[in-house]
This record gives structure tokens, C-alpha cells and sequence, in this order.
């Protein structure tokens, strides 16, 4: 029986040592409980934070591609005018050098005309100077 007495006895400090110890135990399960929830709360923080410095840098990242593309394509179209503008200016010499080349060509071919007619002249005017002298001349 004093086995019997002993076992309750211990038995009895056991449930009340751990009525004493339970408030604590709940403290610290609440205690780690508050503590798991702020450093959950820290992560969500922290990855809220790096989400937003993400986004942002991604839009710089953007404004910036998108001012880098418009950049291109004024200089590719700065390039288009220039070439344009050159191509023009070589068409302009073209046909300047075209013209003083047609005009030298009329005037070789007016000054070979009048050679030739001058030319033609002098023969027709050489025949007719032997015809008289082969007139004024008596047969012989």
C-alpha cells in the first residue's frame, strides 16, 4: 500500500509540477509563436521590398531600352536622310555633267556641220573655178 501511496504521491507532484510548469510552457509556445509570426512577417517584408526594387529596376531597365531603340532609329533614319540626301546631290551632278556633256556634243557637231559645209563649199567652189577656166580656155 505504501507503494500504492508513494506511486499517487508522485503521481500527484507530477500533475502538479506540471500545472506549474504549463503557464510557462504556454508562454514560451506563445513566445514562438510571436516570434515565428515576425520573422514571417520580416521574410514577407523582405520579399515585398525586393519584388518592388525588382519591378523598378525592371521599368528603369525598360525606359532605358526604350530610349537606347528611339535613339536607334533617329540615327538610322539621320543615316536614311543623309544617304538620301547624297544620293539627290549625286543625281543633281549627273545630269549637270550630263548637260555641259550634250552641250559640248552640239557644239562639236555644229562645228563639224560647219566644217563640213565650209569644206563642201570650197570644193563646189573649186569645181566651178576649173569649169570657167575650162570654158574661158579655147579648145586646142
Amino acid at each position: 500500500m505504501r507503494d500504492q501511496e508513494n506511486q499517487a504521491a508522485k503521481e500527484a507532484r507530477r500533475v502538479e509540477k506540471h500545472i506549474e510548469e504549463e503557464p510557462a510552457q504556454i508562454a514560451r509556445q506563445q513566445a514562438r509563436r510571436q516570434t515565428d509570426l515576425a520573422r514571417e512577417q520580416a521574410i514577407q517584408k523582405e520579399q515585398a521590398a525586393k519584388e518592388a526594387k525588382r519591378k523598378e529596376k525592371l521599368a528603369e531597365e525598360e525606359a532605358a531600352q526604350l530610349a537606347r531603340q528611339q535613339a536607334r532609329r533617329q540615327a538610322d533614319l539621320a543615316r536614311e536622310q543623309a544617304i538620301q540626301k547624297e544620293q539627290a546631290a549625286k543625281e543633281a551632278r549627273r545630269k549637270e555633267k550630263l548637260i555641259e556633256e550634250e552641250a559640248a556634243q552640239l557644239a562639236r557637231q555644229q562645228a563639224r556641220r560647219q566644217t563640213d559645209l565650209a569644206r563642201e563649199q570650197a570644193i563646189a567652189e573649186a569645181q566651178e573655178a576649173r569649169r570657167r577656166k575650162a570654158e574661158n580656155q579655147p579648145p586646142e
